[in-house]
């Protein structure tokens, strides 16, 4: 009897002991990345799997379900194919939003909100959506369900275990990084983008479980034998200085192409919104669409993989390059605008390598870029991809290791930095922070601003108020006034609506008369709500040189709630402001 009490009590401590390994020795954080990096890569896989299968069978093909390696297809093919998944999509997606309350939160919008909390059932229907609607040939790319799945069961493994919140976003970057390591063959993009993406911010801490999570997801892919590589590329030109004004020409107008794309497809999803028609029966409208497009020519189909392929192999003129880019931008904007699920990661890629092809053709003629429309296919594709996806050393890295040529290193380097600068100077937002900006979200990047968003007033503030009435004259003010015990007043109306904020020692120090007290008041349209984050009261602060502030239930009862102080503001402020820093710095996490 005893003997089986011991050994239930075993089984009860041995989960608390391993949350205990986990949350206090870096060695379990580093299982916990590799472990979500092996699982990213079997999500790719499967993913994959599932994908290039829905092709075969819904397109008929024998090329392994490459849709964008076709010459041609029946048009009735691609009008019933895609007809029919964009019904199957709208309907699904209809399904899901009954289903599902909230929308589901992506790893950058986690990492920079919600200390990397993620739901797996969330995430899944995403990933499931993303599947069907590129097995049926929408052109958008699979990356989106990839990194979103793979991150969820990052997020997953981390409360199972109990991480702090500082291992928890790490682990949402471990699993992107495993995802983009095993779906592109490239291991150092893959941790790049776990960092410049997911996790905001570069840190030597963190570069270990990255790297792990990364190697594994690279490693199921070899496991697996996963295919899907470009063809190996090989030119002997370098870049010298008579060459960097043909590159940044290239780079910057690649940049343009990109900023422009990234506007069509806001506009084009609000023309969809604004048709007379239910929700789920847009994505079938925006597939038909997109079958014109693709009968007559196929590489717009889907995220282009093939196609890619085919322009480095020199398959594809620069006159055909120009009219595919027009015809890829379209459909993706078709695409993406009409509800199918998806992304432009690997799309912005084949869009850089046709805007390179043909951009190249037509200013190497005048010697305003390299004569190697090879080399400005190349370069197109950093620039194009850093525009879209905005991770310079994640597209530099992936670039090189896709390509594998590294004389273009500098040429490549220079291309990405001078795309993202051109984008930033006059659009000020990659994909994902400009589809952010149209939800009313101020994200820039995946930089922990959770803390600050649920540090609000309502934690910070006095809720002891003692207000007097406004319409009191001095000499009643005077009169009631205890001194040494407050410095200021809140002014309230005969319906308890605020009125401004008088100082006692303005009060001592006036002449008594039957003037009244809010003769004497500040502040009087300037006030906190509850609501308000503790940068949104920092900001009043300065802007109001107030030293405290009246705190009011709403803008329209004006009725008091609590005041608080500028100084206490801008000391939770400081000590959020270190913790943060301490996080991204990784200082501490391993201390004993």
């Amino acid at each position: 009897m005893s003997r089986g009490n011991g050994s239930s009590r075993m089984r009860l401590l041995a989960p608390a002991m391993l949350r205990s390994f986990v949350r206090r020795d870096g060695l379990g954080l580093f299982l916990l990345a590799l472990l979500t990096g092996g699982l990213a890569g079997c999500c790719v896989l499967l993913i994959n799997v599932v994908t290039l299968g829905l092709h075969v069978v819904f397109y008929g093909l024998h090329n392994g379900g490459r849709l964008s390696e076709l010459p041609a297809l029946p048009l009735w093919r691609c009008l019933l194919v895609l007809g029919g998944g964009g019904l199957a999509v709208g309907g699904l997606s209809a399904l899901l939003r009954r289903w599902m309350k909230r929308r589901p939160v992506d790893p950058v919008e986690a990492n920079a909100l919600h200390g990397g909390r993620m739901s797996v059932r969330d995430s899944v229907s995403l990933a499931v959506q993303t599947v069907l609607s590129n097995g049926v040939g929408a052109s958008i790319g699979l990356e989106a369900g990839y990194v979103q799945i793979s991150a969820a069961f990052g997020s997953w493994l981390g409360r199972v275990f109990h991480v702090r919140r500082e291992d928890m976003r790490i682990l949402v970057g471990a699993g992107a990084a495993g995802a983009v390591s095993a779906g592109f063959d490239a291991p150092i993009a893959g941790a790049f983008y776990a960092f410049e993406l997911v996790l905001g911010t570069y840190s030597l801490a963190n570069l270990f479980p990255i790297a792990l999570a990364a190697m594994a997801g690279l490693g199921v892919r070899h496991l697996m034998r996963m295919d899907g590589g470009l063809p190996p590329l090989v030119t002997r030109w370098q870049m010298g200085w008579a060459d960097v004004p043909g590159v940044s020409l290239l780079a910057i107008l690649c940049a343009l192409v990109a900023i422009l794309i990234m506007y069509c497809v806001t506009q084009t999803q609000a023309v969809f919104q604004k048709l007379p028609v239910p929700v789920w029966l847009r994505p079938v409208a925006g597939g038909l669409l997109v079958a014109c497009l693709a009968a007559p020519f196929p590489s717009v189909l889907s995220a282009g993989h093939g196609g890619v392929g085919l322009v480095l192999k020199g398959e594809i003129v620069p006159s055909l390059a120009l009219l595919l880019l027009v015809l890829k931008a379209v459909a993706s904007c078709l695409s993406i605008g009409s509800g199918f699920r998806g992304g432009l990661f690997f799309a912005s890629l084949f869009l850089g390598v046709l805007a390179g092809e043909a951009f190249g053709a037509l200013l190497a003629p005048y010697g305003l870029a390299p004569v190697d429309g090879h080399v400005c296919s190349v370069l197109g594709m950093a620039a194009m991809a850093t525009a879209i996806i905005g991770g310079p050393m994640t597209m530099i890295c992936m670039v090189l290791e896709m390509t594998g040529i590294m004389p273009l290193s500098s040429a490549v380097v220079l291309s990405a930095t001078l795309s993202l600068l051109t984008v930033r100077r006059l659009f000020g937002y990659n994909f994902a922070t400009w589809r952010f900006h149209l939800r009313g979200e101020t994200i820039r990047s995946a930089v922990d601003v959770g803390r600050f968003r649920t540090l609000t007033v309502q934690k910070l503030m006095r809720a002891q108020v003692r207000s007097f009435p406004a319409a009191m004259t001095i000499r009643q003010a005077q009169a009631q006034l205890t001194l040494g015990i407050e410095e200021r007043l809140v002014l309230v109306d005969e319906e308890g609506r605020y009125q401004g904020i008088v100082l006692v020692s303005e009060i001592t120090a006036a002449c008594a008369g039957e003037e009244p007290v809010s003769s004497l008041a500040c502040y009087r349209d300037i006030m906190l709500e509850p609501h308000m984050t503790i940068r949104e009261a920092a900001d009043l602060f300065a802007e109001a040189e107030a030293d405290v502030l009246a705190v009011v239930e709403d803008r329209q009862s004006r009725q008091p709630v609590g005041q608080l102080s500028e100084r206490h503001t801008l000391r939770c402020y400081a000590v959020e402001l270190e913790r943060s820093r301490r996080d991204l710095a990784g200082d501490g996490r391993f201390s004993v």
